[in-house]
């Protein structure tokens, strides 16, 4: 069984990668942040909690992030293993997480700012103006550093260029876990 966190800032590819690789080795891909947003547009109670704590500019919880997290993985849907995404967003959750699972890899997409925002601009999301996608990537390479730590002292992570095309990032990512490089359409 394989259980890989995905990091990396937005428009690094963390989707496309976890997608492209949960094809072809039967691998769950959990995306807190679709997670979030299936709340939302099912208009949950946990919907409801977030959105009050968003709306009063607030960061939701650690404890409310940990909640929904651990109540995914408690689905047992992963008999090959999973591909998390979106999670652990600080230390205090990377240090929850590896109290309760034991991961094989990290692997960080790290990606030049100037590609992230070009990637994340062609979205044409109302929030995405380049302002905000700056203060968005800054305060994830400021999140994030301490958690690349914790799991570099348990020799985790694996470093890939996202700034290449998604084929060539694959290609890495998969030699990287040590995954067959021609399997299904993807390889």
């Amino acid at each position: 069984m394989h259980k890989y966190i995905f990091m990396g800032p937005q428009g690094s590819g963390k989707s496309t990668q976890a997608d492209l690789l949960k094809a072809d080795f039967d691998l769950v891909h959990i995306s807190v942040g679709e997670i979030f947003r299936w709340h939302v547009t099912n208009h949950t109670k946990t919907a409801a909690r977030i959105t009050r704590i968003i709306d009063a500019g607030q960061l939701v919880p650690d404890e409310v992030v940990e909640e929904i997290v651990a109540s995914r993985l408690q689905l047992h849907d992963w008999n090959y293993g999973f591909i998390l995404d979106g999670f652990p967003r600080n230390r205090p959750q990377a240090e929850f997480f590896l109290e309760s699972y034991d991961i094989d890899a990290v692997v960080l997409l790290d990606v030049p700012e100037k590609i992230a925002l070009e990637r994340i601009m062609s979205r044409h999301r109302s929030d995405d103006t380049p302002e905000a996608v700056r203060g968005r990537l800054a305060d994830y390479h400021s999140k994030t550093k301490p958690i690349i730590e914790l799991f570099s002292h348990k020799e985790l992570v694996y470093r890939v260029d996202a700034g290449k095309g998604v084929e060539e990032v694959q290609r890495e990512v998969r030699e990287r876990l040590g995954f067959p490089l021609n399997v299904g359409s993807n390889g």
